[in-house]
């Protein structure tokens, strides 16, 4: 869905005039992808006109051509269009229930939001009461010793009602509990009663419906109907890293009233983040999100090893420790979405080959000495065959690794004390990230 606007957006920009037919055609280009991507039509409609009105009669402010002003109000009306504000997340200690039905990934959001919390400095317990889906308990039981939660669950007892209750005494001790109901196919008599009744054992303090971003504008059905249930604080969706109906998704949500508070961008534990629809519609149409980029650094680098990679002392210990917080990081393609790229777009194959190539640089690095690997201008073509035998690699492999190492280290020593920062492509970059759109 987002990459047919961002291409939309990619040819109005390249117009000759941006006049009263360009902005039909941009509009009706929007509609058909909106559409396309089981947005509902009376919300498309909504948006088109909004777009169209401000487009041709509001004044352009100083300082913008036609054109930008244009594809600034597409991108405003986007973030109204999904949510508009970030959601406030409590950091403290709270009781919170997980509903959904059957696929909507709700076993995997329920560790996803533990290690979420425990990242924050927060105690986090998990209960399974999931009676009805085979192995439930399981799964989450894996999944809590990945990210070193305690789980909790009783896959015997066919009661989720008594599952809550003792699953509360064992982690009356934790910060954060987190309760995964069962699902089904369909909310059915059955299911609301349970809901019900741990809504009332639990008394959460969030209660968050779990969806599949590729069920679309069916998103606003369910939220709806489990908001008259037991009344939603937020909803989580899930599937947002392929899904073409998650723009769906979320504009069925806030249509129907409902906060979205998270969403989950692929398998891995830690691809979840709060739903910024600034931030979220800004990295779809290309522009970035630099402050979410140093986030997730923040996240995987220690201030120390930071500090160490800027001292200008960088060796291929420090090159290794990298590419490691890369990789935590997310996939090439994900950190990529987070940088200004101003309409340029790199083919997903080269951003695949150079992810390959950094995990075989990782294999060939283990294969250095220690001492090596501290002082890197010992490597000379002797040790590159030695080192590339004892990788199972060509000698020209080595080679390709030793001049990226050089080409970073050099980089490495310009942001010495961090004033390259302060001046040239840097500052413009944080410019973006605080709202200014790069055209």
């Amino acid at each position: 869905m987002f990459n047919k606007i961002k291409d939309a957006l990619n040819k109005f920009a390249r117009i000759g005039v941006a006049d009263k037919k360009a902005v039909d055609e941009l509009v009706k280009d929007i509609q058909r992808t909106l559409i396309a991507s089981d947005v509902n039509v009376k919300l498309v409609f909504e948006l088109s006109k909004n777009i169209k009105e401000k487009a041709l009669d509001e004044k352009i402010p100083k300082g913008l051509t036609r054109r930008e002003h244009i594809i600034d109000i597409v991108y405003k009306e986007l973030v109204r269009f999904l949510g508009e504000k970030k959601p406030d997340i409590t950091l403290a200690k709270q009781k919170i229930l997980l509903l959904g039905l059957y696929g909507s990934g709700k076993t995997t959001t329920t560790s996803k939001l533990a290690k979420y919390f425990t990242k924050k400095g927060l105690s986090c317990g998990m209960i399974s009461c999931d009676v009805w889906r085979p192995a439930a308990f399981e799964q989450l039981k894996q999944l809590s010793e990945k990210i070193n939660v305690e789980v909790y669950g009783e896959p015997s007892e066919k009661d989720p009602v008594k599952i809550v209750r003792n699953g509360l005494e064992v982690l009356k001790d934790k910060e954060i509990i987190i309760v995964d109901s069962a699902g089904r196919s369909a909310l059915d008599d059955e299911l609301r009663d349970e809901l019900v009744e741990i809504d009332k054992i639990l008394n959460p303090d969030e209660k968050l419906l779990v969806l599949s971003g590729d069920i679309g504008q069916a998103a606003g059905t369910q939220a709806k109907e489990f908001n008259e249930l037991v009344g939603l604080t937020g909803v989580v969706i899930t599937k947002m890293d392929s899904s073409a109906k998650g723009g769906g998704a979320l504009s069925a949500c806030y249509a129907a009233g409902v906060t979205t508070k998270f969403i989950g961008t692929g398998e891995k534990t830690e691809d979840f983040e709060i739903y910024d629809p600034v931030k979220f519609v800004s990295r779809l149409l290309g522009m970035g999100d630099l402050e979410g980029l140093l986030e997730k650094a923040k996240e995987v680098m220690s201030p120390e090893k930071a500090q160490e990679m800027m001292s200008g002392d960088f060796n291929l210990d420090t090159f290794y420790d990298q590419i490691e917080g890369m990789k935590k990081m997310g996939s090439m393609q994900k950190i990529m979405d987070m940088i200004p790229m101003g309409g340029v777009k790199i083919p997903k194959h080269l951003l695949n080959e150079q992810q390959g190539k950094m995990d075989k640089w990782k294999i060939i690095m283990d294969s250095m000495t220690a001492k090596e690997k501290k002082d890197p201008g010992l490597i000379d073509s002797q040790r590159i065959e030695r080192v590339a035998k004892g990788a199972g690699v060509e000698a020209t492999e080595v080679k390709e690794l030793m001049k990226n190492y050089k080409q970073v280290s050099k980089m490495m020593k310009k942001f010495k004390g961090g004033k390259a920062f302060k001046r040239g492509p840097f500052k413009e970059m944080f410019k973006n990230m605080k709202g200014n759109m790069p055209v």
